[in-house]
C-alpha cells in the first residue's frame, strides 16, 4: 500500500496552509495507527501455552478469584472434622466429585472491611477490600481510594507472557458512579480488580463481548479471515506512519524532533510485538460466540465460566476475576422458587424458614461453581493433566455471616492443584489469619519476583 504526503497537484506542500493540512493529516493517521494497532493486535493474537522443559511440555499456572455476595449460612458451610477426613456439608455437597482437588479454609479474615469509625457500609467495604486487603476511603464522590488488588499485582509480574495481562468478568451490571452503600461509591461494590488505589478495572458482563475480545468476531472460519485482514491493515498503518514520519523529520525543530523520536520508538515497539506474535500459533477455538446476555441467571454464570475456561485453555491470560454478583445484591432466585431478594433474606434474624431459603441460595451458587470446576477438570492441558491441576481458583466472599456483616472467618474454598505440590483434599482450620497471607502464597506460585507483603499480610499461608 503506497502513501504520499504531497498535495493533490503532486508537489510537496509549500504554503503554510498546505503544510498545516499535511501535518493534520499526518497527525490523524499517526493517532489512528497508535489506536488501531494495539487493540487489533491485543484482541487477535495468542501467545502459546507451551514452554519446553527436560520432560517435554510444561503448562503454566493460572489463578482466578470468584466472588459470591452477602456471605453464607455458616452452619451449613463449614465441615465438622478437620484434615483429610472432612465430610462435605450440605452447601458443599455439589463439590463431591472434586473433593480431593480442593481445600476448605476457615479462620481467614479481612478486618480492613470492619466498620471502625466509618459506620455503615459493610457491603462496599467487603467488596472493595477482598483482593486489595486495605481499608477503602469512605466517599461517594470521585475521590475513591482503595489499594492495588492481588490479581493486578500478579498481572504486573507475568502479564507480558500472555495477550491479556488479566481478565475481569461480572454477571452483574456495571456502575461507575454514585452512592451504592451508606456513603460508599459504587466503584467499591461493582469492581474486584484495582490497578491502582484510585483506578478500578471495570469488568465485562456480556459474554459475547468477552469472546470477541479474546478471539475476534464471526464463526471460527471467519475469525481466520478477520485475523489476516487485520494483520494486513496493521502493517499498512504502520508503513504509512513510518513513511510519513520520515518525510516530516526534516521539517521539524529540535523539540518536535525529540517528540517524533519518542513516538517512533513506541511505533517500533508495536511493530516488534506484531512480528513476534505472527511467528506464534493463533488460538481459534472451534466454538461459536455467545449471542449475548442470557435472560436466565444460571445461563449467564455458565457462559462467563465458559469464557474463563477458554481464556485459560488458550493461554489468553493467566489471571482473572469473576464477580457473580455485587455485594448487597438483592437478586431473587425464581429458578429455585425464591422470590425474595438475597440481601434481604440474609438478615434473617434467626428465622428458621428464612435461613433455609438462604441455604438454598448458597447451595445454588456452589452448584454453578461445581459445574465450572468439573469442566476445568475434564479439559486436558498441554502436558496431559487437567486445566484444574494447573490452576488456583478461589471461591469466597468478603462477608462471612450476612446476618451480622462480619468479616472474620470468611467462607473460602481453594480449588485446583496450582501446578503441583499443594495439599489438596483437606479442611484447614486456622485462627485469625489475614486472607492476604493466602494471596501471597498464591502469588508465589505464579512466578516473577516474590512479594514481601500484600495489604495487611503477616506472612505466608501454607497451601
Amino acid at each position: 500500500m503506497s502513501h504520499d504526503s504531497r498535495s493533490p497537484d503532486g508537489k510537496s506542500p509549500d504554503t503554510a496552509a498546505e503544510r498545516h493540512a499535511s501535518l493534520t493529516r499526518r497527525k490523524f493517521f499517526r493517532n489512528v495507527g497508535a489506536c488501531i494497532a494495539l487493540p487489533a493486535f491485543e484482541s487477535m493474537f495468542a501467545l502459546p501455552a507451551v514452554a519446553a522443559s527436560a520432560g517435554g511440555k510444561s503448562a503454566p499456572t493460572r489463578m482466578a478469584f470468584v466472588y459470591v455476595p452477602n456471605g453464607i449460612i455458616p452452619s451449613a458451610f463449614w465441615p465438622a472434622a478437620e484434615g483429610a477426613d472432612f465430610a462435605l456439608t450440605p452447601t458443599l455437597a455439589p463439590l463431591a466429585p472434586l473433593r480431593n482437588q480442593m481445600q476448605v479454609i476457615s479462620g481467614l479474615d479481612c478486618l480492613s472491611a470492619d466498620a471502625g469509625p466509618d459506620g455503615p457500609g459493610d457491603h462496599a467495604r467487603a467488596g472493595g477490600t477482598f483482593l486489595t486487603n486495605v481499608r477503602v476511603k469512605k466517599t461517594s464522590g470521585s475521590d475513591i481510594r482503595a489499594g492495588v488488588s492481588i490479581d493486578q499485582i500478579v498481572a504486573g509480574k507475568i502479564g507480558h507472557l500472555t495477550r491479556f495481562s488479566s481478565l475481569e468478568l461480572t454477571c452483574d451490571a456495571v456502575r461507575k458512579a454514585g452512592d451504592c452503600d451508606s456513603g460508599y461509591a459504587c466503584a467499591y461494590v461493582y469492581n474486584l480488580s484495582w490497578r491502582s488505589p484510585n483506578q478500578p478495572l471495570s469488568p465485562e458482563h456480556n459474554p459475547r463481548f468477552v469472546f470477541e475480545r479474546l478471539f475476534g468476531a464471526g464463526s471460527p472460519r471467519e475469525r481466520v479471515a478477520n485475523l489476516k485482514r487485520r494483520q494486513q491493515e496493521q502493517h499498512s498503518i504502520l508503513d504509512f506512519v513510518l513513511e510519513d514520519a520520515r518525510r516530516l523529520d526534516g521539517q521539524l525543530d529540535g523539540r518536535d524532533r525529540q517528540k517524533l523520536d519518542q513516538y517512533l520508538t513506541s511505533v517500533r515497539e508495536i511493530e516488534q510485538r506484531i512480528e513476534l506474535t505472527e511467528r506464534l500459533p493463533v488460538k481459534n477455538p472451534a466454538v461459536e460466540a455467545p449471542s449475548g446476555v442470557p435472560d436466565r441467571y444460571d445461563e449467564h454464570i455458565a457462559l462467563m465460566f465458559d469464557m474463563l475456561a477458554l481464556a485459560f485453555q488458550t493461554d489468553s491470560t493467566r489471571v482473572a476475576t469473576l464477580l457473580l454478583a455485587r455485594e448487597g445484591s438483592n437478586r431473587s432466585f425464581n429458578e429455585i422458587g425464591i422470590a425474595e431478594g438475597h440481601h434481604n433474606l440474609t438478615h434473617h434474624k434467626n428465622d428458621a424458614e428464612i435461613i433455609e431459603k438462604v441455604k438454598q441460595i448458597d447451595l445454588w451458587y456452589v452448584t454453578q461453581l461445581a459445574r465450572f470446576l468439573q469442566k476445568m477438570d475434564q479439559t486436558k492441558d498441554i502436558d496431559g493433566q487437567s486445566l484444574l491441576a494447573h490452576s488456583m481458583i478461589v471461591y469466597g466472599s468478603g462477608n462471612a455471616d450476612g446476618n451480622h456483616h462480619t468479616h472474620d472467618n470468611l467462607p473460602i474454598l481453594l480449588a485446583g492443584g496450582g501446578g503441583g505440590g499443594m495439599k489438596m483434599g483437606r479442611y484447614v482450620k486456622t485462627q485469625a489469619t489475614p486472607i492476604s497471607n493466602l494471596f501471597l502464597s498464591m502469588a508465589d506460585r505464579m512466578g516473577g519476583e516474590q512479594l514481601e507483603k500484600h495489604g495487611d499480610s503477616t506472612g505466608r499461608f501454607t497451601i
